[in-house]
Protein backbone atom coordinates (compact mmCIF):
# COMPACT_ATOMS: atom_id res chain seq x y z
CA UNK A 1 0.00 0.00 0.00
CA UNK A 2 1.60 3.38 -1.15
CA UNK A 3 1.48 6.38 0.89
CA UNK A 4 -1.37 7.53 -0.79
CA UNK A 5 -3.39 4.77 -0.90
CA UNK A 6 -2.61 4.38 3.10
CA UNK A 7 -4.42 7.79 2.95
CA UNK A 8 -7.54 6.75 1.46
CA UNK A 9 -7.62 3.59 3.27
CA UNK A 10 -8.04 6.04 6.45
CA UNK A 11 -10.27 8.36 4.57
CA UNK A 12 -12.98 5.48 4.02
CA UNK A 13 -12.42 3.88 6.40
CA UNK A 14 -13.47 7.05 9.02
CA UNK A 15 -16.02 8.41 6.62
CA UNK A 16 -17.73 4.83 6.44
CA UNK A 17 -18.14 4.79 10.39
CA UNK A 18 -18.16 8.54 11.71
CA UNK A 19 -22.13 8.72 10.83
CA UNK A 20 -22.64 5.85 13.51
CA UNK A 21 -20.28 7.68 16.08
CA UNK A 22 -21.37 10.93 15.73
CA UNK A 23 -25.33 9.80 15.20
CA UNK A 24 -26.11 10.52 18.81
CA UNK A 25 -25.31 14.44 18.14
CA UNK A 26 -27.30 16.75 16.00
CA UNK A 27 -28.44 15.52 12.32
CA UNK A 28 -26.65 18.67 10.66
CA UNK A 29 -23.33 17.58 13.09
CA UNK A 30 -24.25 13.94 11.53
CA UNK A 31 -23.96 15.14 7.79
CA UNK A 32 -21.05 17.06 8.42
CA UNK A 33 -19.48 14.33 10.00
CA UNK A 34 -19.86 12.10 7.35
CA UNK A 35 -19.93 14.08 4.28
CA UNK A 36 -17.10 17.08 5.31
CA UNK A 37 -14.75 15.74 7.60
CA UNK A 38 -11.98 17.61 6.33
CA UNK A 39 -14.10 20.79 6.31
CA UNK A 40 -14.05 20.39 10.38
CA UNK A 41 -10.63 18.90 10.49
CA UNK A 42 -9.12 22.12 11.77
CA UNK A 43 -11.64 22.31 15.15
CA UNK A 44 -11.73 18.79 15.93
CA UNK A 45 -8.31 17.14 15.53
CA UNK A 46 -7.27 19.54 18.12
CA UNK A 47 -9.29 17.40 20.69
CA UNK A 48 -6.36 17.02 23.05
CA UNK A 49 -5.21 19.82 22.88
CA UNK A 50 -8.59 21.20 24.24
CA UNK A 51 -8.70 18.65 26.72
CA UNK A 52 -6.61 20.56 28.77
CA UNK A 53 -5.93 24.20 27.81
CA UNK A 54 -7.22 27.46 29.90
CA UNK A 55 -9.95 29.15 30.03
CA UNK A 56 -9.23 31.97 28.11
CA UNK A 57 -7.18 29.78 25.26
CA UNK A 58 -10.77 27.98 25.12
CA UNK A 59 -12.66 31.18 24.69
CA UNK A 60 -10.38 32.60 21.68
CA UNK A 61 -10.42 28.92 19.76
CA UNK A 62 -14.21 28.75 20.59
CA UNK A 63 -14.40 31.52 18.97
CA UNK A 64 -12.58 30.92 15.84
CA UNK A 65 -13.78 27.49 15.55
CA UNK A 66 -17.40 29.36 15.34
CA UNK A 67 -16.14 32.17 12.90
CA UNK A 68 -15.21 29.43 10.63
CA UNK A 69 -18.18 27.50 10.55
CA UNK A 70 -20.16 30.72 10.10
CA UNK A 71 -18.35 31.91 6.43
CA UNK A 72 -18.13 28.19 5.48
CA UNK A 73 -22.19 28.36 5.80
CA UNK A 74 -22.62 32.09 4.06
CA UNK A 75 -19.88 31.19 1.36
CA UNK A 76 -21.82 27.80 0.75
CA UNK A 77 -18.26 26.39 0.83
CA UNK A 78 -20.61 23.20 2.82
CA UNK A 79 -22.25 21.41 0.06
CA UNK A 80 -22.67 23.77 -2.80
CA UNK A 81 -24.93 21.12 -4.25
CA UNK A 82 -26.71 20.17 -0.89
CA UNK A 83 -29.56 21.75 0.41
CA UNK A 84 -28.93 21.91 4.26
CA UNK A 85 -30.31 24.73 6.60
CA UNK A 86 -27.71 27.09 7.20
CA UNK A 87 -30.02 28.30 10.23
CA UNK A 88 -29.44 24.85 11.82
CA UNK A 89 -25.65 25.17 11.42
CA UNK A 90 -25.40 28.70 12.76
CA UNK A 91 -27.44 27.28 15.87
CA UNK A 92 -25.35 24.21 16.39
CA UNK A 93 -22.29 27.10 16.60
CA UNK A 94 -24.41 29.24 18.82
CA UNK A 95 -25.07 26.93 21.20
CA UNK A 96 -21.61 25.16 20.58
CA UNK A 97 -20.26 28.93 21.72
CA UNK A 98 -22.56 29.70 24.37
CA UNK A 99 -21.69 26.35 26.21
CA UNK A 100 -18.11 26.73 26.11
CA UNK A 101 -18.09 30.13 27.39
CA UNK A 102 -20.80 29.54 30.31
CA UNK A 103 -18.49 26.67 31.31
CA UNK A 104 -15.59 28.72 31.02
CA UNK A 105 -16.34 31.37 33.08
CA UNK A 106 -13.83 32.02 35.71
CA UNK A 107 -14.83 30.75 39.26
CA UNK A 108 -13.35 29.72 42.63
CA UNK A 109 -14.17 26.83 45.00
CA UNK A 110 -13.35 25.91 47.91
CA UNK A 111 -12.84 22.41 49.48
CA UNK A 112 -12.05 22.82 53.16
CA UNK A 113 -10.58 20.53 55.84
CA UNK A 114 -11.07 17.02 53.70
CA UNK A 115 -8.17 14.32 54.03
CA UNK A 116 -6.43 14.56 50.76
CA UNK A 117 -4.38 12.20 49.06
CA UNK A 118 -0.76 12.10 47.51
CA UNK A 119 0.27 10.32 44.31
CA UNK A 120 3.75 10.39 45.26
CA UNK A 121 3.90 9.67 48.27
CA UNK A 122 1.05 7.36 48.57
CA UNK A 123 -0.15 8.47 51.43
CA UNK A 124 -3.42 10.32 53.07
CA UNK A 125 -3.05 13.68 54.70
CA UNK A 126 -5.57 14.83 56.97
CA UNK A 127 -6.80 18.78 57.77
CA UNK A 128 -5.98 20.25 54.42
CA UNK A 129 -7.60 22.87 51.91
CA UNK A 130 -7.79 22.81 47.75
CA UNK A 131 -8.45 26.27 47.00
CA UNK A 132 -8.99 26.21 43.17
CA UNK A 133 -9.60 29.04 40.86
CA UNK A 134 -10.79 28.95 36.93
CA UNK A 135 -9.68 25.38 36.10
CA UNK A 136 -6.69 25.04 37.99
CA UNK A 137 -5.62 24.20 41.52
CA UNK A 138 -4.43 27.47 43.16
CA UNK A 139 -3.36 25.91 46.78
CA UNK A 140 -3.46 23.24 49.07
CA UNK A 141 -2.14 22.93 52.67
CA UNK A 142 -3.10 23.30 55.82
CA UNK A 143 -6.52 24.42 56.70
CA UNK A 144 -5.08 26.98 59.80
CA UNK A 145 -2.73 28.19 57.51
CA UNK A 146 -4.08 28.27 53.90
CA UNK A 147 -4.38 32.03 54.25
CA UNK A 148 -7.22 33.86 52.53
CA UNK A 149 -9.43 32.34 49.96
CA UNK A 150 -11.30 34.05 47.49
CA UNK A 151 -14.31 36.07 48.38
CA UNK A 152 -16.27 34.65 45.77
CA UNK A 153 -15.22 31.12 46.44
CA UNK A 154 -18.23 28.25 46.99
CA UNK A 155 -16.81 25.96 50.01
CA UNK A 156 -17.41 22.81 50.33
CA UNK A 157 -17.08 21.72 53.83
CA UNK A 158 -15.05 18.46 54.37
CA UNK A 159 -14.17 17.10 57.32
CA UNK A 160 -14.60 13.30 57.22
CA UNK A 161 -14.48 13.52 53.31
CA UNK A 162 -11.04 12.36 51.43
CA UNK A 163 -9.91 13.97 48.14
CA UNK A 164 -7.99 11.63 45.56
CA UNK A 165 -6.92 12.86 42.34
CA UNK A 166 -9.73 12.43 39.09
CA UNK A 167 -9.27 8.76 38.21
CA UNK A 168 -8.23 7.97 34.35
CA UNK A 169 -8.72 4.67 32.78
CA UNK A 170 -5.87 4.27 30.42
CA UNK A 171 -7.30 1.51 28.44
CA UNK A 172 -10.88 2.67 26.55
CA UNK A 173 -12.47 2.44 23.44
CA UNK A 174 -15.38 5.18 22.25
CA UNK A 175 -16.52 3.94 18.99
CA UNK A 176 -15.83 0.16 19.00
CA UNK A 177 -17.08 -1.82 19.66
CA UNK A 178 -20.20 0.03 21.33
CA UNK A 179 -20.68 0.34 17.01
CA UNK A 180 -21.98 -2.87 16.97
CA UNK A 181 -25.21 -2.31 19.57
CA UNK A 182 -26.00 1.10 17.65
CA UNK A 183 -24.57 3.70 20.57
CA UNK A 184 -22.07 6.32 19.94
CA UNK A 185 -19.49 7.56 22.48
CA UNK A 186 -21.35 10.59 23.73
CA UNK A 187 -23.70 8.59 25.12
CA UNK A 188 -21.63 6.58 27.45
CA UNK A 189 -19.34 9.44 27.98
CA UNK A 190 -21.31 10.79 31.42
CA UNK A 191 -20.67 7.26 32.85
CA UNK A 192 -17.29 7.64 33.22
CA UNK A 193 -17.62 11.19 34.98
CA UNK A 194 -20.43 9.80 37.08
CA UNK A 195 -18.10 7.03 38.41
CA UNK A 196 -14.97 9.19 39.24
CA UNK A 197 -13.32 9.07 35.96
CA UNK A 198 -12.35 12.47 34.98
CA UNK A 199 -9.85 11.17 31.76
CA UNK A 200 -10.23 8.60 29.41
CA UNK A 201 -7.12 7.06 27.27
CA UNK A 202 -8.39 5.92 24.17
CA UNK A 203 -6.43 2.99 22.97
CA UNK A 204 -7.35 2.76 19.21
CA UNK A 205 -10.68 3.60 17.17
CA UNK A 206 -11.25 5.30 13.83
CA UNK A 207 -9.54 8.42 14.30
CA UNK A 208 -11.97 10.99 12.88
CA UNK A 209 -15.04 9.62 14.63
CA UNK A 210 -13.01 9.35 17.50
CA UNK A 211 -12.10 12.86 17.37
CA UNK A 212 -15.63 14.11 16.99
CA UNK A 213 -16.40 12.22 20.45
CA UNK A 214 -13.28 13.87 21.85
CA UNK A 215 -14.48 17.35 20.97
CA UNK A 216 -17.90 16.65 22.39
CA UNK A 217 -16.85 16.03 25.35
CA UNK A 218 -14.18 18.81 25.87
CA UNK A 219 -17.63 20.42 24.99
CA UNK A 220 -19.74 19.09 27.60
CA UNK A 221 -17.38 18.80 30.43
CA UNK A 222 -20.11 18.97 33.04
CA UNK A 223 -21.39 15.32 32.01
CA UNK A 224 -18.13 14.10 30.37
CA UNK A 225 -14.42 13.51 30.94
CA UNK A 226 -11.45 14.49 29.14
CA UNK A 227 -10.69 12.30 25.95
CA UNK A 228 -6.77 11.65 24.55
CA UNK A 229 -7.27 9.91 21.20
CA UNK A 230 -5.00 7.12 19.87
CA UNK A 231 -4.38 6.29 15.76
CA UNK A 232 -6.29 3.76 13.79
CA UNK A 233 -4.19 -0.24 14.81
CA UNK A 234 -1.17 -0.70 12.99
CA UNK A 235 -2.58 -4.16 11.97
CA UNK A 236 -1.23 -6.39 8.77
CA UNK A 237 -3.24 -7.94 6.19
CA UNK A 238 -5.54 -9.33 6.90
CA UNK A 239 -6.50 -7.24 9.52
CA UNK A 240 -7.89 -8.54 12.78
CA UNK A 241 -10.68 -5.17 13.45
CA UNK A 242 -11.59 -4.21 9.86
CA UNK A 243 -13.36 -1.08 11.87
CA UNK A 244 -10.55 0.31 13.66
CA UNK A 245 -7.40 -0.99 11.65
CA UNK A 246 -5.16 -0.31 9.14
CA UNK A 247 -2.97 -3.03 7.45
CA UNK A 248 0.51 -2.14 6.96
CA UNK A 249 3.03 -4.07 5.40
CA UNK A 250 6.46 -2.08 4.43
CA UNK A 251 8.29 0.02 7.17
CA UNK A 252 8.36 2.71 4.54
CA UNK A 253 4.55 3.03 4.38
CA UNK A 254 5.00 4.16 8.14
CA UNK A 255 6.31 7.49 8.60
CA UNK A 256 3.35 9.62 6.10
CA UNK A 257 0.83 7.38 8.28
CA UNK A 258 2.17 8.33 11.61
CA UNK A 259 2.58 12.00 10.25
CA UNK A 260 -1.39 11.72 9.28
CA UNK A 261 -2.00 10.60 12.88
CA UNK A 262 0.14 13.40 14.45
CA UNK A 263 -2.03 15.78 12.25
CA UNK A 264 -5.19 14.47 13.96
CA UNK A 265 -3.47 14.97 17.52
CA UNK A 266 -3.62 11.53 18.78
CA UNK A 267 -1.85 11.23 22.02
CA UNK A 268 -0.94 7.15 21.56
CA UNK A 269 0.14 4.97 18.39
CA UNK A 270 -0.56 1.21 18.59
CA UNK A 271 0.82 -1.42 17.66
CA UNK A 272 -1.40 -4.39 16.73
CA UNK A 273 -1.66 -8.43 17.26
CA UNK A 274 -0.20 -9.65 13.99
CA UNK A 275 1.89 -6.85 12.73
CA UNK A 276 5.67 -7.57 11.77
CA UNK A 277 8.47 -6.59 13.46
CA UNK A 278 10.15 -4.26 10.68
CA UNK A 279 6.99 -2.10 10.45
CA UNK A 280 6.34 -2.86 14.38
CA UNK A 281 9.93 -1.40 14.98
CA UNK A 282 9.67 1.63 12.41
CA UNK A 283 6.31 2.62 14.08
CA UNK A 284 7.82 2.97 17.54
CA UNK A 285 10.57 4.85 15.79
CA UNK A 286 8.51 7.16 13.78
CA UNK A 287 6.40 7.66 16.97
CA UNK A 288 9.12 8.99 19.16
CA UNK A 289 10.29 10.78 16.07
CA UNK A 290 7.02 13.10 16.95
CA UNK A 291 6.96 12.49 20.84
CA UNK A 292 4.03 9.82 21.10
CA UNK A 293 3.51 7.38 23.12
CA UNK A 294 3.62 3.99 21.43
CA UNK A 295 2.05 1.01 22.72
CA UNK A 296 1.37 -2.97 21.36
CA UNK A 297 -1.22 -5.63 22.09
CA UNK A 298 1.14 -8.57 21.20
CA UNK A 299 -0.15 -11.68 20.34
CA UNK A 300 1.70 -13.37 17.45
CA UNK A 301 4.89 -12.37 15.02
CA UNK A 302 6.03 -9.18 16.89
CA UNK A 303 7.62 -10.96 20.69
CA UNK A 304 7.56 -8.82 24.11
CA UNK A 305 11.47 -9.15 24.46
CA UNK A 306 11.38 -7.64 20.84
CA UNK A 307 9.29 -4.89 21.85
CA UNK A 308 11.19 -3.92 24.52
CA UNK A 309 14.82 -4.25 22.46
CA UNK A 310 13.11 -1.57 20.22
CA UNK A 311 11.66 0.90 22.88
CA UNK A 312 8.04 0.02 23.25
CA UNK A 313 6.38 2.57 25.96
CA UNK A 314 3.40 0.14 27.06
CA UNK A 315 2.15 -2.95 26.73
CA UNK A 316 -1.73 -3.56 26.47
CA UNK A 317 -3.28 -6.45 28.28
CA UNK A 318 -1.41 -8.89 31.08
CA UNK A 319 -1.45 -11.37 27.80
CA UNK A 320 0.94 -8.89 25.93
CA UNK A 321 3.41 -10.35 28.81
CA UNK A 322 1.87 -13.92 29.63
CA UNK A 323 2.33 -14.98 25.96
CA UNK A 324 6.11 -14.73 25.65
CA UNK A 325 7.02 -16.20 29.21
CA UNK A 326 5.77 -20.07 28.06
CA UNK A 327 8.41 -22.61 29.27
CA UNK A 328 8.31 -26.37 28.69
CA UNK A 329 7.25 -28.03 32.39
CA UNK A 330 7.80 -31.23 33.42
CA UNK A 331 4.59 -33.63 33.93
CA UNK A 332 2.82 -30.99 31.43
CA UNK A 333 4.05 -33.03 28.56
CA UNK A 334 0.74 -33.87 27.16
CA UNK A 335 -1.27 -31.20 28.70
CA UNK A 336 -3.59 -29.16 26.42
CA UNK A 337 -2.68 -25.54 25.81
CA UNK A 338 -5.21 -23.95 28.32
CA UNK A 339 -3.48 -26.24 30.88
CA UNK A 340 -0.18 -25.64 30.31
CA UNK A 341 -1.31 -21.83 30.65
CA UNK A 342 -3.44 -22.55 33.76
CA UNK A 343 -0.62 -24.39 35.12
CA UNK A 344 2.74 -21.79 33.89
CA UNK A 345 5.64 -21.72 36.64
CA UNK A 346 5.86 -17.77 36.66
CA UNK A 347 9.72 -18.50 38.38
CA UNK A 348 10.81 -20.01 34.79
CA UNK A 349 13.60 -18.68 33.28
CA UNK A 350 11.93 -16.87 30.41
CA UNK A 351 9.72 -14.74 33.13
CA UNK A 352 12.30 -14.30 34.95
CA UNK A 353 14.50 -12.35 32.19
CA UNK A 354 11.48 -11.08 30.34
CA UNK A 355 10.21 -9.00 33.35
CA UNK A 356 13.83 -8.14 33.96
CA UNK A 357 14.02 -6.08 31.10
CA UNK A 358 10.48 -4.42 31.82
CA UNK A 359 11.53 -3.50 35.46
CA UNK A 360 15.07 -1.81 33.55
CA UNK A 361 13.47 -0.22 30.78
CA UNK A 362 10.55 1.44 32.62
CA UNK A 363 8.09 -0.60 30.08
CA UNK A 364 4.57 0.06 31.41
CA UNK A 365 1.88 -2.48 31.23
CA UNK A 366 -1.74 -2.10 31.37
CA UNK A 367 -3.26 -5.67 32.75
CA UNK A 368 -6.96 -5.32 31.48
CA UNK A 369 -7.81 -8.10 34.31
CA UNK A 370 -11.44 -6.57 34.41
CA UNK A 371 -11.58 -7.62 30.36
CA UNK A 372 -10.49 -11.07 30.81
CA UNK A 373 -12.39 -11.97 33.80
CA UNK A 374 -15.74 -9.97 32.76
CA UNK A 375 -15.37 -10.96 28.80
CA UNK A 376 -12.92 -13.72 28.06
CA UNK A 377 -12.92 -15.76 30.74
CA UNK A 378 -16.02 -16.33 33.04
CA UNK A 379 -18.88 -14.15 31.95
CA UNK A 380 -20.52 -17.66 32.75
CA UNK A 381 -20.68 -16.33 35.99
CA UNK A 382 -23.86 -14.30 37.34
CA UNK A 383 -21.71 -12.75 39.75
CA UNK A 384 -20.21 -11.65 36.61
CA UNK A 385 -23.11 -10.57 33.60
CA UNK A 386 -25.78 -9.60 36.28
CA UNK A 387 -23.09 -7.63 38.24
CA UNK A 388 -25.14 -4.25 39.58
CA UNK A 389 -22.78 -2.20 37.75
CA UNK A 390 -23.69 -3.28 34.33
CA UNK A 391 -27.71 -1.88 34.89
CA UNK A 392 -25.90 1.13 34.52
CA UNK A 393 -25.77 1.10 30.69
CA UNK A 394 -28.19 1.17 27.58
CA UNK A 395 -30.12 -1.54 26.90
CA UNK A 396 -28.57 -1.94 23.59
CA UNK A 397 -25.58 -2.00 25.01
CA UNK A 398 -26.30 -4.89 27.77
CA UNK A 399 -28.30 -6.66 24.89
CA UNK A 400 -25.07 -6.83 23.11
CA UNK A 401 -23.02 -8.19 25.66
CA UNK A 402 -25.84 -11.05 26.06
CA UNK A 403 -25.76 -11.89 22.93
CA UNK A 404 -21.52 -12.41 22.46
CA UNK A 405 -21.80 -14.06 26.04
CA UNK A 406 -24.34 -16.40 24.60
CA UNK A 407 -22.07 -17.30 20.92
CA UNK A 408 -18.93 -17.50 23.06
CA UNK A 409 -20.72 -20.28 24.97
CA UNK A 410 -18.24 -21.50 27.75
CA UNK A 411 -18.37 -24.91 29.20
CA UNK A 412 -19.52 -25.12 32.58
CA UNK A 413 -16.85 -28.42 32.39
CA UNK A 414 -13.95 -25.53 32.12
CA UNK A 415 -14.82 -23.64 34.63
CA UNK A 416 -11.79 -24.70 37.33
CA UNK A 417 -9.34 -24.52 34.49
CA UNK A 418 -10.71 -21.18 33.17
CA UNK A 419 -10.61 -20.02 37.13
CA UNK A 420 -7.15 -21.18 37.54
CA UNK A 421 -5.70 -19.62 34.52
CA UNK A 422 -7.38 -16.27 35.71
CA UNK A 423 -5.31 -16.46 38.79
CA UNK A 424 -2.40 -17.38 36.83
CA UNK A 425 -3.00 -13.49 35.50
CA UNK A 426 -4.16 -11.99 38.78
CA UNK A 427 -0.69 -13.85 40.12
CA UNK A 428 2.03 -12.65 37.24
CA UNK A 429 0.43 -8.94 37.89
CA UNK A 430 1.68 -9.21 41.37
CA UNK A 431 4.89 -10.37 40.09
CA UNK A 432 5.15 -7.34 37.96
CA UNK A 433 4.74 -4.85 40.42
CA UNK A 434 6.57 -6.36 43.05
CA UNK A 435 9.75 -6.44 40.44
CA UNK A 436 9.36 -2.82 39.64
CA UNK A 437 7.66 -3.13 36.06
CA UNK A 438 4.86 0.22 36.47
CA UNK A 439 1.34 -0.57 36.14
CA UNK A 440 -1.53 0.89 34.33
CA UNK A 441 -4.93 0.71 35.69
CA UNK A 442 -7.74 0.06 32.31
CA UNK A 443 -10.22 -1.78 31.62
CA UNK A 444 -10.78 -2.47 27.97
CA UNK A 445 -14.35 -0.76 28.40
CA UNK A 446 -17.14 -0.79 26.99
CA UNK A 447 -16.18 -4.60 25.96
CA UNK A 448 -18.93 -6.99 26.97
CA UNK A 449 -19.27 -6.34 31.04
CA UNK A 450 -17.02 -3.78 31.52
CA UNK A 451 -19.42 -0.41 31.89
CA UNK A 452 -17.62 2.80 31.43
CA UNK A 453 -16.76 4.31 34.44
CA UNK A 454 -16.97 1.50 36.74
CA UNK A 455 -15.55 -1.27 35.34
CA UNK A 456 -12.03 1.03 36.95
CA UNK A 457 -13.23 0.35 40.59
CA UNK A 458 -13.29 -3.40 39.60
CA UNK A 459 -9.95 -3.20 38.20
CA UNK A 460 -8.58 -1.68 40.68
CA UNK A 461 -10.04 -3.94 43.08
CA UNK A 462 -8.87 -6.71 41.15
CA UNK A 463 -5.76 -5.35 41.39
CA UNK A 464 -5.89 -5.18 45.01
CA UNK A 465 -6.79 -8.82 45.22
CA UNK A 466 -3.55 -9.16 42.76
CA UNK A 467 -0.86 -7.85 45.71
CA UNK A 468 -0.94 -4.12 45.07
CA UNK A 469 -1.81 -2.15 48.05
CA UNK A 470 -4.97 0.06 47.94
CA UNK A 471 -2.91 3.44 47.76
CA UNK A 472 -0.44 1.65 45.43
CA UNK A 473 -3.70 1.19 42.70
CA UNK A 474 -4.73 4.79 43.17
CA UNK A 475 -1.19 6.00 42.46
CA UNK A 476 -1.32 3.84 39.48
CA UNK A 477 -4.46 5.06 38.29
CA UNK A 478 -4.34 8.55 38.74
CA UNK A 479 -0.20 9.58 38.14
CA UNK A 480 0.94 6.91 36.31
CA UNK A 481 -2.18 6.91 33.99
CA UNK A 482 -1.36 10.28 34.08
CA UNK A 483 2.34 9.41 32.59
CA UNK A 484 0.79 7.18 30.04
CA UNK A 485 -0.59 10.08 28.46
CA UNK A 486 2.27 12.38 29.12
CA UNK A 487 0.33 14.47 31.21
CA UNK A 488 1.79 14.74 34.54
CA UNK A 489 2.10 18.40 34.41
CA UNK A 490 -1.74 18.76 34.38
CA UNK A 491 -3.31 15.84 36.21
CA UNK A 492 -2.27 12.94 38.24
CA UNK A 493 -2.07 14.42 41.45
CA UNK A 494 -3.66 17.28 43.68
CA UNK A 495 -1.13 20.37 43.58
CA UNK A 496 -0.74 23.44 42.91
CA UNK A 497 -1.07 24.54 39.19
CA UNK A 498 -2.48 21.46 38.10
CA UNK A 499 -6.03 21.11 36.69
CA UNK A 500 -8.87 20.81 38.85
CA UNK A 501 -10.29 17.10 38.60
CA UNK A 502 -10.72 15.88 41.72
CA UNK A 503 -13.21 13.11 43.33
CA UNK A 504 -14.46 14.02 46.76
CA UNK A 505 -15.13 10.64 48.78
CA UNK A 506 -17.15 9.50 52.00
CA UNK A 507 -14.61 6.68 53.35
CA UNK A 508 -10.91 6.17 52.81
CA UNK A 509 -9.78 4.30 49.53
CA UNK A 510 -6.07 3.91 51.50
CA UNK A 511 -8.06 1.21 53.62
CA UNK A 512 -10.38 -0.53 51.33
CA UNK A 513 -10.35 -0.13 47.60
CA UNK A 514 -13.81 -0.03 47.32
CA UNK A 515 -14.65 3.23 48.94
CA UNK A 516 -13.52 4.78 45.76
CA UNK A 517 -17.01 4.03 44.73
CA UNK A 518 -18.36 6.38 47.88
CA UNK A 519 -17.97 8.93 46.13
CA UNK A 520 -19.15 12.61 47.29
CA UNK A 521 -18.86 14.71 44.14
CA UNK A 522 -17.16 14.69 41.20
CA UNK A 523 -15.40 18.27 40.17
CA UNK A 524 -14.01 18.48 36.48
CA UNK A 525 -12.35 21.37 36.00
CA UNK A 526 -13.05 23.14 38.73
CA UNK A 527 -16.63 22.38 38.66
CA UNK A 528 -18.70 20.50 40.69
CA UNK A 529 -20.53 18.19 38.14
CA UNK A 530 -23.88 17.32 38.94
CA UNK A 531 -23.93 13.55 38.74
CA UNK A 532 -27.46 12.91 38.25
CA UNK A 533 -27.73 14.60 35.41
CA UNK A 534 -25.04 13.13 34.03
CA UNK A 535 -26.83 9.58 35.04
CA UNK A 536 -29.89 11.04 33.17
CA UNK A 537 -28.05 11.90 30.27
CA UNK A 538 -27.46 8.38 29.44
CA UNK A 539 -30.21 6.69 27.20
CA UNK A 540 -32.46 3.94 29.30
CA UNK A 541 -32.80 1.85 26.13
Amino acid sequence: MSAAESHRFIAMRTCSTVKRSCSGLSSDRRILGVREHRTIDSAARRSNDYAFKSVERRKKETMQVKQSWISAVTEDRLYPNRIISRLSLLTFVTCFLTTTWVLGAERSLVVRDATVFNSVTKKMTPGQTVVIVGDRIAKVGPSDSIGELPDDARVIEAKGKFVIPGLIDAHAHLTFPINRAHITGDEILPLFLAAGVTAVRSTGGEVVAETGVAHYAASHPDICPRVFTASLLFDTRPVTHPELSIPVTDPAQVREIVANMVAWKVTTLKIYARLSPPVASEVIRQGHHHGLMVTAHLANNYSAQQAVADGIDCLEHIESVFNYIQFPQKGLEKASREEKRANLDLNNPRAKALIVALAQHQVMVSPTLTVFRNMLLLSDLEEVHKHPDNDRVPQRLKDYWDGYRKILGLSPDTLELRRKKFAKYQELTGILHRAGVPLLVGTDTPEPYCPPGWALHQEMELMVQSGLTPAEVLAAATLQNAHALKMTEHLGSVEPSKLADLVILDADPTVDITNSRRIHAVIRSGYVCDREKAFRTVPKQ
